[in-house]
């Protein structure tokens, strides 16, 4: 088969995911961009609704707002809940949709709130953004580790079928939440510390214990974690073929944290006079960039013309979370 048409049966076959969103999560965003990962062949999105340094309640509005407009535009968006109903949606050429939310604060201490989200469309938490919170530590803060909060968390999201996620997670406390989970925790976007030495990044020896637990590494795509300022298709297949090597094919897949601009009021103040979460040593002044969606036929094309074979691409671009979502998701 010519490359071209291995490209092409990969697209139309495959459930192209991509494991989170980057843009702000406020009722202002402009959902018509979700246009972007459509035209460029994407399948399934997981819409981040909110972050530890958001009150609960604005993350609450905001998944309430994105909630009705996704369910108000059934032509070409399905909120789904299981791996059938996003081939369902590919099927009908629909943006298959769910969302996540990137740390515990969002809970408000309650361990019932795991199961509210759930209803609504959550089938993600990250445990920790950058900072520690009520159920375990950030990894730009000192890491206190995995809190007994914290483990009735993973309990309940085991119980209900959700990814539990440990992406902008301090060290010790991914190392006690892998241990701890009874079922596959995934990494949705992070890179290998060993291709870029940024504080988010992980180590080897996480790479390693996500593989052991099931899991799955989502590369993410913003040139301060991919490093020497790309954002490249290329520069993605780096860390891929990394992943790759040390966690085994089924272990990795795609979160690009791609954000289109929200103009939110108020919010250049809220980032200035919140600092600690992102240390300016971690992000010196310049601008972030993005690889886009629309470079996903791209990197299908660099990875299998670098030798990768057809059913590992399958897994990275899409087939290996798939798995883990009928393995997972209830």
């Amino acid at each position: 088969m010519k490359l071209d048409d291995k490209i092409r049966s990969i697209l139309d076959s495959e459930v192209i995911w991509d494991a989170h969103s980057g843009f702000m999560p406020d009722p202002a965003a402009d959902l018509n961009n979700l246009r972007i990962w459509r035209e460029a062949g994407v399948d399934y999105l997981s819409i981040d609704v909110g972050f530890d340094l958001l009150a609960w309640e604005q993350t609450v509005a905001t998944l309430a707002c994105f909630r009705h407009w996704i369910m108000a535009r059934p032509d070409d968006y399905a909120l789904v809940g299981s791996a059938d109903d996003i081939l369902a949606a590919k099927a009908q050429r629909k943006l298959a949709v769910t969302f996540d939310i990137e740390g515990m604060n969002a809970l408000n201490g309650r361990i019932e709130m795991v199961e509210f989200y759930h209803r609504l469309g959550v089938r993600q938490i990250l445990f920790a953004y950058n900072r520690n919170n009520l159920a375990g530590g950030g990894c730009h803060d000192t890491d206190a580790g995995l809190t007994a909060f914290g483990r009735q968390v993973i309990d309940e999201m085991n119980r209900l079928g959700m990814f539990v996620d440990v992406t902008h997670t301090g060290y010790r406390t991914t190392m006690e939440v892998m241990e701890y989970s009874r079922r596959p925790v995934i990494f949705s976007h992070s890179n290998p510390k060993a291709l870029c030495s940024h504080g988010r990044n992980i180590t080897d020896d996480q790479i390693r214990a996500c593989a052991g637990t099931g899991g799955i590494i989502g590369v993410v795509g913003l040139n301060r974690f991919l490093g020497e300022g790309r954002t490249d298709s290329e520069r993605l297949a780096d860390h891929i073929e990394y992943l790759i090597d040390l966690a085994g094919p089924p272990h990795v897949g795609i979160g690009l944290d791609y954000a289109f601009p929200v103009e939110v009021e108020g919010i250049e103040d809220i980032i200035a006079s919140n600092p600690h979460f992102w240390p300016k040593s971690e992000y010196p002044e310049g601008e972030t960039t993005y690889s886009s969606p629309g470079q996903m036929a791209e990197l299908v094309e660099v990875l299998l013309r670098r030798g990768q074979p057809e059913q590992t691409v399958r897994g990275v671009m899409g087939g290996n979370f798939m798995r883990l979502a009928r393995e997972v998701w209830k």
